[in-house]
């Protein structure tokens, strides 16, 4: 019978995309969603309601792996008290459904896999590079992190192996981080943002989601591990690649860091800070990343 990875989060950028290579590597997949879907021979949907604390019981029960994804996305609304508050919880929150229903039905898992972020090392400028020793960040990404991370922890109480993914930017054909930036740059409007020092990691999808496949099925695999390319891009030398690869130089200005501030509020941090980031411990792993030339992977993002 084929194993079974429950994931949280399924219906999103990255989640389809890891559900397609689970299937094609033998496994079936469970994806939890907030509305009842069309099972497939290999995809099985259930729902769950993370506010009200509910989840279909049978999704618990087949789930041999599960791959927590679930999190409202932290750069999609200004940074109000409410959706800070919003951030955290859907995180914690969801991570600690499926904790109480594992207790409930007295389940066990072979592995818990959590997302995580590089925002951990915090909302900092600086040539340190981080690695996963290092502590977390005291500002607001680097709490979210830490309390993302302490959710996917409490796993390990119940003998569970646990692993955490703290992911760059994630590049994509469809989505991703490229989403917001190739209407500007196909227009010839790109520039840097702010000085453009601030340091960029970054990860193809493919690579991201091979990851989280070793994760589950590669016992080495524990604690928590950097998903970046370690290349020192920065955001200028980013935006000068993607500008080349619509076939032109930058022309005009960086963007002036206090309109990114009014436009943008605190959540300007995500883009005027970026911290160096050091990929060898997964790599000592025995992993071997297949993206990590930037304007090779831009290129197959786009062009193909």
């Amino acid at each position: 019978m084929k194993k079974n990875v429950l994931i949280t989060g399924g219906t999103g950028f990255v989640g389809r995309h890891l559900t397609n290579l689970l299937v094609a590597n033998g496994f079936s997949v469970s994806v939890l969603s907030r509305s009842k879907r069309v099972n497939t021979a290999n995809v099985f949907y259930y729902k769950w309601d993370v506010e009200k604390q509910f989840i279909e019981e049978e999704a618990i029960q087949r789930a041999d792996f599960v791959i927590h994804l679930a999190g409202a996305n932290i750069g999609e609304k200004r940074w109000t008290k409410k959706r800070k508050a919003e951030i955290l919880s859907s995180r914690e929150q969801a991570a600690q459904l499926i904790y109480n229903s594992l207790l409930k039905w007295n389940k066990n898992l072979e592995a818990f896999v959590s997302a995580s972020a590089v925002g951990i090392y915090g909302a900092i400028n600086g040539r340190a590079i981080c690695n996963e020793n290092m502590q977390p960040a005291n500002d607001f990404l680097g709490l979210t992190c830490q309390k993302w991370e302490a959710a996917a922890n409490q796993f390990e109480k119940l003998g569970i192996r646990t692993v955490k993914i703290r992911t760059g930017l994630v590049l994509g054909k469809e989505d991703g981080f490229l989403k917001k930036l190739v209407p500007i740059f196909k227009l010839r409007l790109g520039s840097a943002l702010g000085t453009g020092k601030q340091y960029m990691p970054w990860i193809h999808v493919d690579d991201l989601c091979q990851i989280y496949l070793e994760a589950i099925k590669n016992p080495m695999f524990s604690g928590a591990y950097n998903a970046a390319i370690t290349d020192d891009t920065t955001n200028e030398s980013f935006s000068k690649i993607l500008a080349k690869v619509y076939g032109y130089k930058i022309w005009l200005p960086n963007v002036p860091p206090m309109l990114i501030k009014i436009a943008l509020g605190e959540m300007s941090k995500l883009v005027l800070t970026g911290r160096r980031v050091s990929n060898e411990k997964i790599k000592q792993l025995g992993f071997q990343f297949q993206h990590e030339d930037l304007e090779t992977a831009i290129k197959e993002c786009l062009l193909k």
